[in-house]
């Protein structure tokens, strides 16, 4: 039964991805928003469970990166194209659909991530659940606006330029390291523990409007020190 635990909690990845697609066309972006903190959670939950319980397994694998692809592939397409078409009233009407640049891109990712064997303990390229919550914390921005960012986010040019940078960012040949704790020693893991330490300072002083500058952070940290473990 063991194997079954973390597919199962793959597959709540899932449905938590499908339920964000369903609210991001009903027009409920801030819900849709959450469900994919709730997908990110899961996404992250099943590889700890996997390792915990030794039960990894290419069906496994193969589950992770299909219930990815609906939550971190569909939906930031689907939520960028939503916000070009608030955003673009007077502008040509395929411009929404460049949105969906970053799907295409994901599965890129996705595929190269399965067949790449440099990326056990790091990865190469942005993961797609950080280009997710980049995109989905833009809803959640505009919601609770309290430093006036309207304006930014819902510039049409900025969120085409939002959608090639994070598509370029998702198959870049960037080494990025990985949230993965083999022990608690500060030795092994201080740039995991700093990022940590940094991230949930940003979120407790910018709320919604932390998240792009966390990613930022993570992609800046990586670079500054590419050595890790």
């Amino acid at each position: 039964m063991k194997n079954h635990v973390p597919n199962a909690v793959t597959c709540l990845n899932l449905f938590s991805g499908c339920l964000a697609v369903r609210n991001i066309f009903a027009g409920n972006l801030e819900l849709a928003a959450y469900l994919v903190a709730l997908a990110a959670a899961f996404d992250f939950a099943d590889g700890l469970l996997a390792r915990a319980l030794r039960a990894s397994s290419p069906i496994g694998k193969d589950l992770d990166s299909l219930a990815d692809m609906v939550s971190f592939g569909v939906v930031p397409g689907a939520f960028l194209f939503h916000l070009l078409a608030l955003s673009a009233a007077d502008l040509p009407f395929w411009l929404p659909y460049a949105g969906f640049i970053v799907t295409v891109f994901s599965a890129l990712r996705l595929a190269k991530f399965n067949n790449d064997t440099r990326q056990t303990n790091s990865f190469i390229g942005l993961p797609t659940p950080a280009c997710t919550l980049v995109v989905a914390s833009l809803p959640v921005i505009l919601a609770h606006d309290t430093y006036g960012l309207s304006h930014i986010v819902l510039n049409p040019w900025g969120l085409l330029a939002l959608t090639l940078l994070l598509s370029g960012l998702l198959v870049a040949e960037l080494p990025l390291f990985a949230l993965k704790f083999k022990n608690l020693s500060w030795q092994d893991n201080s740039l995991r523990f700093v990022f940590l330490l940094l991230a949930l300072g940003l979120l407790v002083v910018l709320q919604a409007a932390a998240v792009p500058v966390i990613i930022l952070l993570y992609v800046v940290l990586s670079m500054l020190r590419p050595s890790y473990g």
